[in-house]
């Protein structure tokens, strides 16, 4: 490789900004977390401003850049991976209209019906995709934003996502990522958007962006962004990709069949793959931040958001107090301290719905069995494993559906934090697990890499593991793995038993 170089990656979650600066060979400087609020304005709805995103960007380059103490003239590009599906509309002048409409957001029922009813009706239309469309999806909600908020529609000079934001903010240019432009609805052999789709429900095509590479240089920072950014005018911006194809870049898994699973707010399983295979069971095929392949997910929509639930609900107190220096430590080491099956307590991880391996709007989280003997160390260990049993089903489906062979997995993310956790997910999904140095910030690494790649660093992402590589690993206790696969087919009964009783509880939302 050639001498040391640095590159800006900016991770931008659900929760939060994840920054890095990374040079050539893979080692981060400095990094540090921004955090920005959200709006749930009615029930099933989550909104977030825009503009936080990139004040949390503002702040994160200008503390890496005093942290490190590498000065601005040193920063070869500038690179962002973001949430995916997100929806903010842009006026001709590049003012936002609204909030944007974030991916976990489930609003456009009503819409999803009527698109299904196009092809019609549900079971029509899922023999033909593949799987159904909820109101989380994107062009339902496209469609909300036409007949709901018709003023805005009529104001939309583009349609952007977070990354397209972040990348407009920075260089003034309107365009959308493929990975991203994947998650609305983009044809993988064409490499362009499913137009036809988005005239089935009346979008006017102008509104949307050129689609670029994530490897492509964008631009320059404009002098206005150099200047917030505490950074040089014309310093190089590449186009990215979504947070789901990063990870799985920034986890190692970047060669065909490589498997990972990203644990964080979210979770998901993905597999890296030449292939263009069918949507199926709730998983979908997406653009690899790699141009040369996709990658088949399967996300579940909360994860890290429902440990955060149980230590906002039965860990407040120790989250308060300043003699506990880690409250998700200690509520770890509670829940390891419980037999494997949290002595016949279960619960499901639908707290916000549910994308895979079931697609809903309307279920819920269920804690099933509870007994007066069980405690909130029984609550964390349960959610742990409901968790856990979710990946596995998504896993089997992958190997059932697919024919993929996953004997081991990558695991990036929050969760890798906790050994506990690692080992129940390797006995549920009887599985080999590897973790990574920095899985943190597996998303903004694999950011990173893109940007290497654009720069010509690396010659490919065929050298992703020149750069990443494995530094745990969790192997299967065969004393658990067996009463796991018991209690793995009663997780499935949960929602198979219950799925129309959740939708006649939150019949509202749909």
């Amino acid at each position: 490789m050639s001498s040391e170089k640095y590159v800006l990656a900016f991770d931008a979650g659900t929760s939060s900004v994840k920054a890095v600066l990374i040079n050539n060979d893979g080692t981060v400087l400095s990094h540090c977390i921004k955090t920005y609020p959200s709006n749930s304005p009615r029930p099933g709805w989550l909104e977030q401003d825009p503009e936080d995103y990139w004040q949390a960007i503002i702040r994160s380059t200008r503390q890496l850049l005093n942290d490190s103490g590498i000065n601005a003239n040193n920063i070869s590009g500038i690179v962002f991976t973001t949430q995916a599906m997100g929806i903010i509309p842009l006026d001709i002048d590049g003012n936002v209209l609204r909030p944007n409409i974030t991916w976990v957001d489930g609003r456009a029922e009503q819409e999803a019906l009527w698109f299904m009813n196009r092809f019609l009706g549900k079971r029509i239309f899922k023999a033909l995709i593949g799987i159904e469309v909820t109101g989380k999806d994107v062009l339902p909600k496209l469609l909300w934003l036409r007949r709901k908020e018709p003023d805005i529609y009529k104001k939309c000079d583009k349609i952007l996502d977070v990354n397209g934001f972040l990348k407009f903010k920075a260089t003034g240019e309107k365009v959308f990522e493929w990975s991203g432009a994947s998650s609305y609805t983009f044809d993988l052999r064409k490499k362009d958007w499913t137009r036809w789709l988005f005239r089935m429900i009346g979008f006017n095509l102008d509104k949307l962006p050129r689609l670029v590479r994530s490897t492509d240089l964008i631009g320059g920072l404009t002098q206005k962004a150099s200047e917030e950014l505490g950074l040089n005018a014309g310093t190089p911006v590449f186009g990215g990709c979504d947070d789901t194809q990063s990870a799985a870049i920034g986890s190692g898994a970047s060669e065909n069949n490589d498997a990972h699973i990203y644990l964080g707010t979210s979770a998901w399983v993905g597999i890296t793959t030449s292939r263009n295979v069918r949507f199926k069971n709730g998983a979908v095929c997406l653009q690899s931040a790699d141009p040369e392949k996709n990658i088949a997910v399967g996300i579940t929509e909360s994860a890290g958001s429902n440990i955060d639930w149980i230590i906002e609900n039965f860990y407040s107190r120790e989250k308060n107090d300043l003699t506990i220096p880690d409250v998700y430590a200690l509520a770890n080491e509670e829940a390891s301290a419980v037999t494997p099956g949290a002595e016949d307590l279960m619960m499901t991880p639908w707290l916000f719905g549910e994308r895979c391996p079931v697609g809903t709007t309307t279920t819920r989280g269920t804690m099933f069995n509870l007994g007066h003997h069980h405690n909130r160390s029984h609550i964390m260990r349960a959610m742990s494993e409901g968790i856990a049993y979710n990946l596995r089903w998504i896993i089997e489906n992958f190997e059932r559906d697919y024919g993929f062979r996953i004997p081991q997995l990558r695991i990036v993310g929050g969760g890798t934090q906790s050994d506990s956790w690692m080992q129940i997910i390797a006995d549920i999904t009887n599985r080999k697990i590897e973790t990574t140095s920095n899985p943190k910030l597996a998303g903004a690494i694999g950011a990173a890499i893109c940007a290497f790649v654009g720069l010509g660093i690396l010659k490919g992402f065929d050298e992703v593991k020149k750069i990443v590589k494995p530094v745990r690993v969790f192997v299967p206790n065969p004393e658990n793995t067996g009463k796991y696969s018991h209690y793995f087919n009663l997780y499935k009964g949960i929602y198979n038993r219950n799925k129309n009783l959740y939708q006649q509880i939150n019949y509202s939302l749909r």
